[in-house]
């Protein structure tokens, strides 16, 4: 190749780097101030709004502080008030979540939101939240019918989806009961709302239902006796209504006694207890058998 053409070789390469350097140069320069005048757009919007923004920060402040007041004047008031305990609770949350969402209206018209854009930006969020949180409306659905119906009431006993406890409380979405082994147990509205529910605190007293065992060969009648002379003795078993003993069942190796006895409801575990220990006491003094499981093999000789 000669010198002639190298050269020219050369300043071609060198022309086109050149419009490359200008063109990517001219993008450049065209995407900066793109980019500035958007920048400066959003600063003027930002400045224009500066006012509307404070305002609404200090109504979002004042109103929080508010709210706050207002929850504790209503959780005072509600003291003096008739409410069930348990469903002080659910009020209290209930009323905090409109107390907010007054709040929020109020913050969004203050910064010049359209009241058509608030209702529609609340209806499209209402939509999503009752699509995708259902088993929580449905629990706020179960507060209400909890709160209307009034099944149970605060330190009621209960069972509830095979949960004993003592109700502590209604909240917005749960129950809380407090079990005999001191757990705390949340259930769902819905579920108490739907489930069945066993109050037993509703009525004053409570049965107590107990079964004993006593061998075939033992004197019926005389176990009878001494079960209810063990009722008798027990101050916390009621007179009326009047115990009742007899012979329910015929087993393979054992006759049941049952025993149905009345008490006040806080006596119950304890007159249980002390059935228990009485009668296994009688019967051991008195040579009634409590039976349990024998296994007769018989070996048969070869012949």
């Amino acid at each position: 190749m000669s010198e002639e053409t190298v050269t020219t070789v050369t300043e071609a390469a060198s022309e086109t780097t050149s419009e490359i350097e200008t063109t990517t140069y001219e993008t450049l320069q065209e995407q900066v101030t793109k980019t500035a005048g958007i920048i400066e757009k959003a600063v003027d919007k930002l400045r224009s709004a500066m006012p509307s923004l404070f305002i609404a920060l200090v109504i979002f402040l004042a109103g929080f502080i508010v709210i706050k007041v207002m929850t504790s004047i209503i959780k005072r008031a509600m003291k003096r008030s008739n409410i069930d305990n348990a469903a002080k609770s659910f009020l209290v949350s209930f009323i905090k979540i409109i107390l907010y969402l007054n709040l929020m209206i109020m913050v969004l018209t203050v910064m010049k939101v359209p009241m058509s854009s608030i209702i529609t930006i609340f209806g499209a969020a209402g939509l999503a939240i009752s699509l995708a949180l259902q088993s929580c409306l449905s629990n706020l659905a179960g507060g209400f019918i909890i709160l209307f119906s009034k099944p149970f009431s605060a330190g009621d006993i209960l069972e509830i989806d095979s949960t004993v406890g003592k109700v502590e409380s209604i909240s917005i979405l749960y129950t809380k009961l407090i079990t005999f082994d001191n757990k705390t147990v949340y259930i769902p509205n819905g579920k108490v709302s739907e489930g069945r529910i066993v109050n037993y605190t509703e009525s004053p007293t409570r049965r107590i239902d107990m079964r004993f065992e006593i061998s075939y060969g033992a004197d019926y009648k005389k176990a009878r006796e001494l079960i209810l002379a063990a009722a008798a003795a027990d101050k916390l078993i009621l007179n009326s209504p009047a115990p009742i003993v007899r012979m329910s069942s015929h087993n393979e190796s054992s006759v049941s006694v049952d025993a149905l006895l009345w008490v006040n409801n806080d006596d119950f575990f304890e007159a249980r207890y002390n059935m228990t220990e009485a009668v296994k006491a009688a019967f051991d003094e008195n040579g009634i058998e409590i039976p349990f499981n024998q296994l007769d093999v018989h070996i048969k000789e070869q012949v």
